[in-house]
């Protein structure tokens, strides 16, 4: 990463998460001013508190839902760079509740949109959607940024749902001569790394078992996924925001035609994996077992997943650093040190950033 960050003023929402606390810690690692909006600690540990990163940032509690405190917050921030992460990010969580997933999904990222229409200065706005954001139709290829839409489920569909609405409200609301705000939507793989405490995620589950001694059960053994560690899409997000902001700066038009569009992020083809295969390399490094735990009458969730990132090359020259061994050796390393020293959270993930950068 250059210096560009150093003093850029950059809006988080969804910052207490897993993903968004990663992203403020690279943040504020690269010196720039951090403000959170998001719904208060997601799990019990949360990696939020676990990285003291409160004291660090400028940290605001509200809902995206809440259009009238997200429009007083982001006028009062007047950001030069959004992250846009708040979700309800669970799959199997979304046929319970599956009007609060599209309310925050989809209104929720209405909300920041028109947030955004009458900021006067230059501003690189990054989207957080989903792999799972497309017609899943269970075939061997990668999907591409140009592939249709769908959602089997209430979240897929939600983030489906926020696709079409990035898209026209792009196209409706920030496609005028004069624009300063550069809005890109980017789709990331299964993303697993220290510190996801969330329920109903195999990795957290699997960390859970094993520090207990218990065997690790596991519901969908067959299913794909392209994992990867939560630092390669942040790095491109990172990289995408860069290159946006700059052309908006220098009134780029072609380049911001080519930017301000939807990026696959995911990782190298050999990285999309089983779950079983995933689970018996945590064994590699934890010792332990599994059990399978397949249920014929279970929610439909996706069998192969996986992202093409020709794309994210070509126009970014971004491409996945770590391979699965990797991905899955410094994630479990990450569960083991801090399980015993709980007060080393933050020092795991730094080296974790250093040894990322490094590669």
């Amino acid at each position: 990463m250059t210096g560009f960050w150093c003093g850029k003023k950059v809006l988080v929402t969804g910052h207490t998460g897993f993903k968004g606390s990663w992203l403020c810690s690279w943040l504020l690692k690269l010196g720039a001013e951090v403000i959170g909006i998001s719904l208060d600690f997601p799990s019990q540990p949360a990696l939020f508190e676990q990285l003291e990163i409160e004291s660090q940032i400028v940290h605001y509690i509200a809902d995206i839902r809440d259009n009238q405190t997200l429009k007083a917050l982001i006028d009062q921030i007047n950001p030069d760079i959004v992250f846009h992460l708040a979700a309800q990010p669970l799959v199997r969580h979304s046929y319970y509740e599956p009007i609060y997933t599209w309310e925050t999904n989809v209104l929720g990222t209405i909300h920041i949109l028109e947030c955004l229409r009458n900021l006067d200065r230059p501003c690189a706005v990054i989207l957080v959607t989903t792999d799972k954001c497309y017609e899943n139709r269970e075939w061997i290829y990668g999907y591409r940024e140009v592939d249709s839409l769908g959602g089997y489920d209430p979240y897929s569909s939600s983030k489906a749902a926020a696709e079409i609405a990035i898209n026209s409200w792009r196209r409706s609301f920030f496609n005028h001569a004069d624009n300063l705000v550069g809005i890109a939507s980017v789709r990331a793989g299964n993303v697993i790394g220290g510190g996801d405490w969330a329920i109903d995620r195999i990795v957290p589950d699997a960390i859970r078992a094993l520090h207990k001694g218990q065997t690790i059960p596991v519901r969908n053994p067959t299913a794909t996924r392209p994992w990867q560690h939560v630092l390669e899409p942040l790095s491109g997000y990172l990289l995408l925001a860069e290159r946006i902001y700059e052309a908006l700066v220098r009134q780029n038009k072609d380049h911001l035609k080519q930017l301000c569009t939807a990026f696959n992020f995911g990782p190298r083809l050999d990285s999309n994996r089983s779950v079983q295969d995933l689970v018996l390399q945590i064994l590699q490094h934890w010792p332990g077992s599994w059990s399978d735990q397949s249920d014929p009458n279970a929610l439909h969730e996706a069998g192969l997943l996986n992202l093409v990132t020709d794309k994210a090359y070509h126009v970014l020259g971004w491409q996945s650093r770590w391979d699965f061994e990797t991905t899955v050796l410094r994630t479990t390393h990450w569960y083991h040190r801090v399980l015993k020293e709980p007060s080393t959270a933050h020092v795991q993930l730094l080296q974790d950033i250093d040894f990322y950068e490094h590669s």
